[in-house]
């Protein structure tokens, strides 16, 4: 690990692709790392064959008696460098522990699991739907608004009546025109004429004049 035999091409190497992307052996300024790796270099840096080392040889060679205010402690040059082979594949996150691996999945599907619940407990739009109905007395005779009176009277969850009308049918008779918004789910349309024909005293007929889904 870290910078050794300085003393010929190799070592040169390794440090020349180092400071290829650093300006100092440790850190952003000059420090007694540099002073150590650049006491262990013994010859002449050649700068055609090592740029990088040369550049850096010479700033620090530059500094002359400066070098001993350096920050740091003054280690051994193998002591600083790019670290070794095994410590750049070590993952700090990985785990060899088979029974953490299996916390971590059982967390995971949890995880999933509350995820899924959640999204299934949002509540979906209600299907809704507009019924207009035209239900006939039995004859020019009936009191209409008592006859508007008893279909209003009816309450079901998820059903809200709208407005109405009286449509000339001939002869002078008039149909009872009204709408309702339903909930698809609560009620039926079928089920809403039957409770409307139960008022007999009124009601000849119910008849679906329109359906749509909103």
């Amino acid at each position: 690990m870290g910078f050794e035999h300085l003393d010929n091409d190799s070592g040169l190497a390794v440090l020349n692709n180092f400071l290829e992307e650093h300006s100092y052996i440790d850190g952003y300024v000059a420090t007694q790392a540099d002073i150590a790796v650049f006491e262990a270099i013994k010859a002449p840096v050649a700068a055609g064959k090592f740029p990088h080392v040369a550049r850096w040889y010479n700033h620090i060679s530059a500094r002359g008696g400066k070098t001993a205010k350096f920050p740091g402690v003054k280690k051994a040059a193998s002591a600083y460098g790019p670290a070794t082979a095994d410590e750049e594949d070590f993952d700090l996150f990985a785990s060899d522990d088979e029974e953490e691996d299996a916390e971590k999945a059982a967390l995971v599907a949890q995880r999933l699991a509350e995820y899924n619940a959640k999204k299934a407990a949002k509540p979906k739009p209600v299907a809704k739907s507009m019924v207009i109905l035209d239900i006939k007395p039995w004859d020019d005779e009936t009191d209409m608004k008592a006859m508007e009176e008893s279909v209003r009277a009816i309450v079901l969850e998820g059903l809200v009546w709208g407005t109405s009308k009286l449509v000339a049918i001939g002869y002078g008779i008039k149909k009872l025109q009204i709408t309702a918004v339903v909930e698809d789910d609560k009620v039926g349309v079928d089920d809403l004429s039957d409770q409307i024909t139960a008022f007999e005293d009124y009601v000849q007929s119910v008849d679906v004049a329109s359906f749509n889904k909103l």
